[in-house]
Formats: C-alpha cells, sequence, structure tokens
C-alpha cells in the first residue's frame, strides 16, 4: 500500500483520505497572499508586544508596559493640561465679563456658546433633554416658561445653586401633599381638580369649580396667585397656561395635589468651574426661551 497521498484526477490536488458519500475533501493550500497577510499580522503582533502595552499580569496586578512605555492615561492628561492652557485666556475672560456683555463681544459669545453646548450635553442633557427639549417632570429650556426666571443672572443663579438642593443658597419651595397628609378629602382634592382645569381655560364642572373657589384661596393662592398664574419668588407655577411640568390631565392634577411635587435640581458650584456655570447660563439663555 502506497503512503503518498491520492490525488484527485479532475483538479490534479492531493486529498485528505476523508471521504463522505464518495465526495472526497481536496487538501487545497490556502492562497499564497493570503498567507503572507496572516504571518505578516503575526510579526506586527509580536513587534506591537515588545513595543507597547499588551497582556495583563493578574498575579502581579500589573501589566507588560512595553519598551516604549506608552500609557493612554499619560497622553490624555497632557493634552489635557495643553486644552487648559490654550482656553485659560478665554476661561479668565469669560469669568471677569459681566453675562449681559458677553453676548456684545462675538468672540467671547463663540468661545462661550462652544463650551456652554459641551457642558449642558455632559451635565444636563440627561435630565432637559439634548437641546434643553424638556421631558415629564424636567422643563424645557427652550420656551418662555421660567419658574424662577429666565433671565441671565436668574438662570446662573439657579444653575450655581440648584433647587431643593444641598447648598445654603439653594432655591426652595415645598408644596404640601394635600390629600397624602390629609389636608384635604378626596371629594375637596376632586373638586379642586375642576378648579385647576378651569383655569387654563378648559370646560370643567361649573358645581366643583364654585365649591373649590374658597379651597383654592386658602390652600393654593398664596404661592400660585389668587389668579393662578404663579410667584416666581417661590418657583410657583402659573396654573393658567397650556404648559405643565408634569402634563395638565385631571388624573395627574390629583396625583400632584395628592402627593405633592418637589423636583431637586442639583447645586452645581463645585462641581463645575466657575467658567463653565458662566459659560452655561450663556448658553441655555440663548436656546430660545431666555428673558
Amino acid at each position: 500500500m502506497s503512503d503518498r497521498p491520492e490525488v484527485d484526477d479532475h483538479s490534479g490536488t492531493e486529498t485528505t483520505g476523508h471521504e463522505w458519500d464518495g465526495i472526497k475533501e481536496l487538501n487545497t493550500p490556502l492562497p499564497r497572499w493570503w498567507l503572507t497577510i496572516w504571518f505578516g499580522c503575526i510579526a506586527i503582533a509580536i513587534v506591537y508586544m515588545v513595543l507597547m502595552p499588551s497582556w495583563p499580569l493578574p498575579w502581579a496586578d500589573t501589566y507588560l508596559k512595553g519598551l516604549r512605555h506608552y500609557s493612554e492615561r499619560a497622553t490624555f492628561e497632557k493634552d489635557m493640561v495643553k486644552l487648559a492652557a490654550s482656553r485659560g485666556p478665554d476661561e479668565a475672560r469669560l469669568i471677569n465679563t459681566a453675562l449681559d456683555q458677553i453676548e456684545n463681544n462675538p468672540e467671547l459669545l463663540n468661545f462661550a456658546m462652544a463650551a456652554g453646548k459641551s457642558a449642558f450635553g455632559d451635565n444636563c442633557a440627561t435630565c432637559h433633554g439634548s437641546g434643553g427639549v424638556g421631558t415629564f417632570g424636567y422643563p424645557a429650556l427652550v420656551d418662555d416658561v421660567w419658574l424662577w426666571g429666565g433671565t441671565l443672572d436668574d438662570i446662573k443663579y439657579t444653575i450655581t445653586n440648584g433647587i431643593r438642593s444641598t447648598g445654603d443658597d439653594t432655591r426652595f419651595s415645598q408644596m404640601p401633599a394635600f390629600g397624602r397628609d390629609g389636608l384635604l378629602s378626596k371629594d375637596e382634592i376632586k373638586d379642586l381638580v375642576e378648579y385647576v382645569v378651569s383655569l387654563s381655560g378648559r370646560e370643567a364642572d361649573k358645581a366643583a369649580v364654585a365649591r373649590a373657589q374658597p379651597l383654592f384661596a386658602d390652600n393654593c393662592a398664596m404661592c400660585h396667585g389668587e389668579d393662578g398664574k404663579g410667584t416666581r419668588e417661590l418657583g410657583a407655577p402659573n396654573l393658567t397656561d397650556a404648559d405643565w411640568l408634569y402634563a395638565g390631565d385631571r388624573a395627574t392634577i390629583t396625583e400632584t395635589i395628592t402627593n405633592s411635587r418637589n423636583g431637586v435640581m442639583p447645586t452645581w458650584q463645585g462641581r463645575l468651574e466657575p467658567w463653565t456655570i458662566q459659560a452655561l447660563a450663556v448658553y441655555v439663555h440663548s436656546l430660545g426661551g431666555g428673558e
């Protein structure tokens, strides 16, 4: 019996000796170009392992650092130092320029807008949405409805100190939970819901509105005003328009009156650089709803 591999009669290629249902497997060699690339990749990988960081060494709590001792972290830190140095003069100008004067300086305004947009995406968009469009429970910043004021100074103060947050100067107001704390009965809350619905010009139960009028005067007017148009000093929203932070249907209004709403915005002072807060105030003011 010959030890030489069998050669296929049709292709002239040696077979592997395997056969299935009369079909013989050819031992076709890999293309030379493919092998060249493969061995080349192996060679490059070996050179990379020698020069660059590669395998972790768990038993030594380290890794093979390579002959070049390259570090992405170190490179990033150097780049950040360079960036901070290049932006330093603009940051100083931004801090030392009054907010209302920044918009009159095209060069400084461009810097503030770029920095503010970046900071907004990193810190604010999670709640307020991309571009400040807002979402349920988080106010839109692109309209002209402001609970605490929409001037540059108002916006900066809110960003700096937050709302119902940890800082001593945080903006603060608290709506009572009229139902949960037993301040009003379910029937009184139901009437009050009809009264709130009527304030925004929608059709409501007239009898319930009449019954709720003294309830509103005694429990709500001190913050929302006798006409329901809100009080900015207290962050109390206007109830006469069509803009609702938590939606304006009867079920949501009932939930709000029953259990209250006391959303929190972080105090960004100490978490963001002063010049970043300055840039954020300019950016938010420019979104379309600033006053």
